[in-house]
């Protein structure tokens, strides 16, 4: 039996949630590159980031913080992707303003060229030629994602190559988020 896969999004109907700004060094500036934490590769961080309040709210266990998308998470959902996804991600401890209780970037470390390009509503891709002729091959846009299981391995969480917005886990870990009883993720199957 094929295994069942979701995109772990932000919730943005809770009532009040806050809203988190670009992580920071913690001196304040900015760190060198924000897109790093969705490309799906290990990275190394020298130091705790910070993270600014964009805007005030109720605190939640998933959000992500700033145009980059950083994924940030409170210690029990954290708990859930150390438990199950260990290989598969890095967790870093962050300082969100104003929030007394422990917090920690995600970065998911793994990224699977496993996009089922017949089963999605619609792909685009980049030209050789043009402004991005860099990014030749890779998808422009995706609508209505679908992945091909087949391709996953034993890989619990995980980016998409060529196509790096959606955060992927598999069945276990959205159930176990959801019994824990995260606040601020929605899941959408892919």
């Amino acid at each position: 039996m094929d295994r069942c896969f979701f995109d772990l999004n932000i919730d943005v109907e809770v009532p009040g949630r806050w809203y988190l700004a670009e992580p920071t060094v913690p001196s304040g500036g900015e760190i060198d590159d924000i897109w790093r934490f969705s490309l799906g590769q290990p990275v190394d961080l020298g130091e705790k980031l910070r993270i600014p309040l964009y805007r005030p709210g109720r605190p939640l266990d998933f959000t992500t913080a700033g145009a980059g998308r950083t994924p940030v998470l409170s210690a029990r959902a954290a708990a859930v992707f150390q438990k199950l996804a260990s290989s598969d991600v890095q967790l870093f401890p962050v300082e969100v303003e104003g929030e007394p209780e422990p917090y920690h970037l995600l970065n998911v470390a793994r990224q699977l060229r496993c996009i089922d390009d017949a089963a999605c509503e619609e792909v685009q891709y980049y030209p050789r030629h043009g402004v991005q002729a860099h990014r030749a091959g890779e998808y422009r846009s995706v609508s209505g994602l679908r992945i091909d299981p087949s391709k996953t391995g034993e890989a619990r969480v995980f980016r998409l190559w060529g196509w790096s917005p959606p955060l992927i886990v598999d069945a276990e870990i959205k159930q176990a988020l959801e019994q824990a009883g995260i606040v601020g993720g929605r899941f959408e199957a892919v």
